[in-house]
């Protein structure tokens, strides 16, 4: 049973991928937040085996009262051309399934972590546990744990994340949205470069073992 919900959500969600990357006009000109898609970078230097070695690019963890500004967010990172795979909790979780086995496979199939920040985020338990197993997973700040602060004085921010940059949505009129894309792309090409190079060099080593006289 377990498997059969979670083909279902599979089955879901690649529906409804495929359903919002049909080629629409606005989608191609704009992002919800009205600023301008430029794929500034080739796409395939977003395409390696360690990329899809996990199923999200992503995992975004929030509080309840914030969930109209993740589901923008979500709408704003699966545009096309980069179409970024999100694990959103309310939409991808399976159905019947632990709660808390739900978040931490999320946390281990997701490159990066986005943390909305909040006055919620701060009284609800859940966040903690999901913030303190993707820094468990990343404990040096290499980039996949991306603080968002959303309503949030400085002073009331955790201790754990104050040795991480993070963003501050009200220093933007896109509320961070392109921000939070850029960060997640800089890490998906620097993960995918090293991924390349290390196939390069692998090849390389086995030409040189197959040109090597045997003794």
């Amino acid at each position: 049973m377990f498997r059969f919900f979670r083909w279902f959500r599979d089955f879901r969600r690649n529906r409804n991928h495929t359903l919002s990357s049909s080629p629409q006009p606005s989608d191609k000109a704009r992002s919800p937040c009205n600023q301008p898609i430029v794929e500034a970078t080739p796409s395939w230097k977003f395409d390696s085996k360690a990329r899809w070695s996990k199923e999200y690019d992503l995992s975004i963890c929030h509080a309840e009262d914030d969930i109209i500004y993740v589901e923008n967010l979500v709408s704003y990172l699966e545009l096309q051309p980069h179409s970024l795979r999100c694990f959103l909790q309310i939409r991808d979780s399976v159905p019947g399934g632990a709660m808390s086995t739900e978040l931490c496979q999320a946390v281990r199939e997701s490159h990066c972590w986005i943390l909305i920040i909040s006055p919620s985020f701060l009284k609800d338990p859940w966040c903690w546990y999901q913030m303190q197993q993707a820094l468990s997973e990343s404990p040096t700040a290499n980039g996949r744990v991306i603080p968002v602060r959303k309503q949030l004085e400085r002073k009331d921010y955790p201790q754990e994340l104050r040795f991480m940059y993070g963003i501050d949505v009200r220093l933007d009129k896109d509320n961070g949205f392109l921000k939070i894309k850029q960060a997640i792309l800089y890490y998906l090409e620097e993960l995918c470069a090293k991924d390349r190079e290390e196939q390069q060099q692998r090849d390389s080593e086995n030409l040189v073992d197959e040109a090597t006289p045997q003794a």
